[in-house]
């Protein structure tokens, strides 16, 4: 049975959802100023891969991440660059789907924009006001904390430790004005800047507070109860908490049954900032190294733990990948060597399926998973060694291909994929020029000593890096790429 740490009870607890083999999933998703950093890089491919394995187990899984498209940051770009909001949180969307892409995180079912949703927001916000949640002060409508009696119930913060401002993106003269009742209350409304996009509202003209908007989203695509809400550990306060505050008001209803987070992202041991210096964008990042490393770096540490990402780790990982990439590529190098049938429907290995699961069970320890997937790599990876070396492999052919199915299939649920365009890749890395003439001079002694099948298998392995041997009549052997 899956088990997963709840940030809500603070204990692992059994995953038991509303609807039999149904998820209704939400992930807080970006709000559209730039361009996606490690940071979203490790909350999209957690919760991804989340995804992924709940629907191998047999949910179907209905996600939905949003995009903020309306923040003081998008009008900050737009005005510094003479364009829209729109057109600002147009362009980094679009850079969004290609960086996730490249980095294998599937669509989610669904990608809700704030703007897209201003009528629900509005309703939503009327609803508040109406039972008494929500107060309209000088044009600008703020949630009244004090209306909802569990609120801190998810971060464990007091309501009278709160200070003012805490509530996130809140000015604190709001409450030196007099505007607020309470310094922790927070806008669900606020009153439209001269110089930013606005809507017409009841309240008079405005945009949506921060954090109303994921409830309206969440109720529109999801209902009013959802099973797994999902998200960075930055966000449990003040978002999530002012997200249930604002949804449980009106509903009577918990917003979630389950609340999982990510852990942070450091760089080098320190907090990534730009003023810092170390703040590197996922594109960036994958101009140094393949999105497969930086998939499997993201996955061999614990979703819930601090991640810090420096040159070495990611060399590490790199090398990790190696491993496993050898491994995923096994039956592409020597299937037909071996015979291999090519079944998609063979089955796989119990006892390492068995293994896996109950790794990733334990609260999504997808390290865990890992470790069987590498087991797997190194067995053929061993097997490619001694098939080289001696045309013959210590295990049957049937066995290696249902291997090698079994740590594909295991591997793809994670997002780690490499095929054959990758083979072609890795091989022409794995071979210098003065590596292809020392394998050609090897032959050619061995050729000479007689040693037929020991030329043949030098001359096989080079046809596999592509490179096909021509012997010239005065003996000596000249080399190409095909």
């Amino acid at each position: 049975m899956l088990v997963i740490y709840n940030t809500l009870t603070r204990t692992k607890e059994p995953f038991i959802t509303l609807e039999e083999a149904r998820v209704k999933m939400y992930c807080c998703g970006i709000t559209t100023y730039d361009f996606c950093h490690l940071g979203h890089a490790r909350t999209c491919i957690i919760w991804d891969t989340v995804r992924n394995y709940l629907e191998w187990i047999g949910y179907e899984v209905k996600y939905v991440q949003n995009f903020t498209d309306v923040d003081d940051k998008i009008l900050s770009r737009a005005i510094k660059e003479k364009t829209t909001m729109e057109e600002v949180s147009n362009k980094f969307i679009n850079a969004y789907f290609e960086d996730m892409e490249r980095l294998n995180v599937k669509k989610a079912s669904v990608y809700p924009r704030v703007t897209h949703i201003i009528d629900d927001i509005q309703n939503l916000i009327g609803e508040l006001e109406k039972s008494g949640h929500a107060y309209l002060s000088e044009g600008d409508v703020y949630f009244d904390i004090k209306s909802y009696k569990d609120y801190g119930k998810l971060s464990g913060r007091k309501l009278e430790d709160l200070k003012a401002g805490a509530s996130g993106r809140v000015s604190l003269e709001d409450f030196q004005k007099n505007k607020k009742r309470d310094p922790a209350d927070f806008a669900v409304w606020k009153k439209a800047k001269p110089t930013e996009k606005s809507w017409d509202s009841k309240w008079g003209k405005g945009r949506p507070g921060w954090h109303i908007e994921c409830s309206a989203m969440i109720k529109k695509e999801l209902g009013e109860t959802i099973d797994l809400h999902v998200g960075g550990s930055d966000l449990i306060f003040p978002h999530h908490e002012n997200e249930i505050a604002q949804s449980e008001a009106i509903t009577g209803k918990e917003l979630s049954r389950y609340w999982s987070h990510n852990g942070m992202v450091k760089v080098d041991g320190e907090k990534m900032s730009k003023s810092l210096g170390n703040f590197t964008t996922i594109r960036e990042l994958l101009d140094q190294f393949e999105p497969m490393v930086v998939r499997l770096f993201i996955l061999q540490t614990h979703y819930r733990n601090p991640l810090d990402f420096s040159h070495n780790s990611l060399v590490a990982a790199t090398n990790s990948w190696q491993t496993l990439s050898d491994g995923l590529l096994f039956g592409y190098q020597y299937g037909e060597k071996l015979n291999f049938k090519n079944n998609p429907a063979t089955e796989l290995l119990p006892d390492l399926v068995n293994r896996f699961k109950k790794a990733i069970n334990d609260d999504f320890n997808f390290a865990g998973g890992l470790a069987v997937l590498f087991e797997i790599a190194k067995n053929l990876r061993k097997e490619s060694n001694v098939l080289t070396h001696t045309g013959v492999t210590t295990l049957s052919s049937n066995f290696l291909e249902t291997q090698w199915h079994t740590l594909k299939s295991l591997a793809k649920l994670l997002g780690l994929e490499a095929n054959q365009t990758t083979l072609k890749i890795e091989l022409f890395k794995k071979l210098t020029d003065e590596e292809i003439d020392e394998l050609v001079k090897k032959r050619k002694i061995a050729k000479n000593a007689k040693q037929y099948k020991e030329s043949d298998l030098i001359r096989d392995k080079l046809k596999e890096n592509n490179i096909t041997l021509l012997d010239m009549s005065d003996g000596s052997t000249v080399w190409h790429y095909d």
